[in-house]
């Protein structure tokens, strides 16, 4: 068990998992994200909106959605990626701390349950039971479209994919695996965006185009994402290879 959660964060900082929750590091239990009238939800819309500036509600809850799936639950997604485990990812047992800038500071497990189950598990206890659901409570809190919020849930799962290839993943198995869990997905991820393989000067790895739009860009930084629907896929590319050569990690 130890072995995966070390694995995991090599991958980089984004993919640690903290086991066991101390109550006096002031933890947010995800599963009382999933009530769209809880205060703990309130709450990290009102930190990201004053975090990155943000000009409306539903424009803070899109990019909360991506950061969140790209953050929070991507560490159970690259776990089944690269080690065909699935970690215990569902809303009742994990836990977030706030970053004092902008998204999440800290990820906890109360419980660091590992077990060997097939993609069917992963999309269930990742999907269905917690990634769907928030974005479903954020729909209802702030009224931001569902399509645009499933398109942040796309995002962030392709990115656990897409970083560990440029990160010493296998990026045949990374490819591989993304087909797999998009197959097996039960919303359209191949509609809200696609993931390619690039190489340049020898150098390969899996980058994400977004088809969905997270309003970024009206938060004070007034910056688009790399994968940004706004841009051509021609630019992105481009941008991309940048990546690959300089190797760059893109917003």
């Amino acid at each position: 068990m130890t072995d995966v959660f070390t694995r995991l964060e090599s991958f980089g900082e984004r993919f640690r998992l903290q086991q066991g929750l101390a109550p006096e590091e002031d933890w947010i239990a995800c599963d009382r994200l999933l009530d769209p009238r809880s205060a703990e939800l309130g709450r990290i819309l009102e930190a990201e909106r004053q975090a990155s500036g943000q000009v409306s509600d539903h424009a803070t809850a899109l990019t909360i959605m991506a950061v969140y799936a790209g953050t929070v639950t991507a560490a159970a997604v690259l776990a089944w990626a690269v080690e065909g485990v699935v970690i215990d990812m569902r809303p009742g047992n994990v836990a977030i701390r706030l970053s004092p800038h902008h998204g999440f500071e800290a990820v906890g497990l109360r419980e660091p349950r590992v077990a060997e189950a097939p993609v069917t598990t992963l999309v269930e206890w990742i999907l269905d039971d917690h990634l769907l659901p928030l974005a479903q409570a954020m729909r209802v809190r702030t009224r931001a479209g569902l399509r645009q919020l499933h398109g942040g849930v796309a995002h962030g799962c392709a990115a656990a994919f897409c970083i560990a290839s440029r990160r010493g993943g296998d990026v045949d198995q990374l490819e591989s695996a993304y087909k797999t869990f998009s197959a097996a997905s039960t919303i359209d991820l191949d509609r809200l965006g696609k993931v390619v393989r690039l190489t340049a000067d020898d150098r390969k790895g899996l980058f994400y185009l977004r088809d969905t739009c997270c309003l970024y860009y009206t938060s004070a930084e007034e910056t688009k994402c790399s994968s940004c629907c706004l841009d051509s896929v021609d630019q992105r590319i481009a941008n991309y290879r940048r990546v690959l050569v300089e190797r760059v990690v893109p917003h």
